[in-house]
């Protein structure tokens, strides 16, 4: 009889998990800060105020500034409604709960979005898509923003 092999008999045995004590915990945190999510959209509303006003400045066309300033807002409005809610539900201290409101406010948040990407011509009269996909894109990028922001402080601790 011949013996099938998966491969998995020569990995070496993972190491056992090693709880940190209070000090090393300590320690991690203060490599690894936290950003909050409210700094974060506090940011995004900024860029895209920013944005909205360089564009409309630049092109002369207050449909353009609008159009990028509505993609903010469809990126800013959503996000602040799922950092609000997220945050109410961790105070609730039950991690089952948490769990399934984060994949619930994160649908809440992809719809909401969905809706107001598809109000923009309804709101803006002479929309223009690609400015609104500009400002749209830009404000969401803030995301990596924070990180790359997070990932220096880490590094000079």
């Amino acid at each position: 009889m011949t013996k099938i092999s998966t491969g998995l008999e020569d990995e070496a045995p993972e190491p056992e998990f090693k709880p940190l004590t209070s000090q090393e915990a300590q320690v991690w945190r203060l490599k690894n800060p936290t950003t909050s999510p409210w700094v974060i959209l506090w940011v995004q509303v900024a860029v895209s105020v920013v944005l909205a006003l360089v564009v409309g400045a630049w092109s002369n066309q207050p449909a353009w500034m609008w159009s990028v300033a509505w993609g903010g807002f469809a990126v800013v409005l959503p996000a602040a409604l799922f950092a609000r809610a997220l945050s109410r539900q961790m105070k609730l201290g039950s991690s089952s709960v948490a769990l399934a409101g984060l994949f619930m406010w994160e649908l809440v948040k992809v719809v909401l979005t969905v809706v107001l990407l598809a109000a923009a011509p309804k709101v803006i009269s002479e929309l223009s898509w690609l400015a609104l996909l500009a400002g749209f894109v830009v404000t969401m990028k803030v995301y990596w923003l924070a990180w790359y922001w997070s990932a220096i402080r880490s590094r000079s601790v």
